[in-house]
């Protein structure tokens, strides 16, 4: 007889910095967060509207952990800016700030349920992003908030719709349940 509840998943053990496969999901993620932004970068001002450099670490932190979602959030803007020169330098530091707090959010959420769903994509993006804007709102004021919330809502669905996707790939499938006599 088992004495877990068939409700609540297990929890995967959070990778520790000694485990070599938070560095390869770290670098995976670093790659895809170098990748999409140059893609998108393409398209005059695309940059701005649909947040790139946030992709992957949204999905950093919900399917490998904190850690992993911290390293991806710096590493990634510092890697693009190294090797792109964007974001400027003047916007590095708000940037990392909001992209490590984006993985930890995922993180937290993603530890409590393997399963992704759009609610809890879009209350992780949603919550940094409050976050994040809550200085702009005191120091520009309402109306540039709204504009900059308005400006940014495509990158917005990008993470939660896109970051459904390839987190429904990566999760793997739930074990079948044990026989109950």
């Amino acid at each position: 007889m088992s004495t877990s509840s068939p409700a609540q998943p297990a929890l995967r053990p959070p990778l520790s910095l000694g485990d070599v496969r938070l560095y390869l999901a770290t670098a995976a993620m670093v790659v895809g967060n170098l990748a999409l932004p140059y893609a998108v970068h393409r398209i005059p001002d695309a940059g701005r509207m649909l947040l790139p450099i946030f992709f992957f670490t949204l999905v950093a932190g919900w399917r490998f952990g904190a850690k992993a979602g911290v390293l991806t959030g710096l590493l990634s803007p510092l890697a693009n800016h190294l090797l792109t020169g964007m974001p400027p330098a003047p916007a590095l530091q708000g940037i990392i700030l909001q992209s490590a707090l984006l993985g930890v959010l995922a993180a937290a959420m993603g530890a409590r349920d393997l399963k992704p769903t759009l609610a809890r994509l879009g209350l992780v993006v949603l919550a940094s992003q409050a976050l994040m804007l809550a200085p702009a709102l005191v120091q520009a004021g309402p109306a540039a908030a709204a504009a900059g919330l308005r400006l940014h809502l495509p990158g917005i669905l990008l993470q939660i719709l896109g970051g459904y996707g390839i987190l429904r790939l990566m999760v793997p499938p739930a074990a079948p349940a044990a026989d109950r006599d």
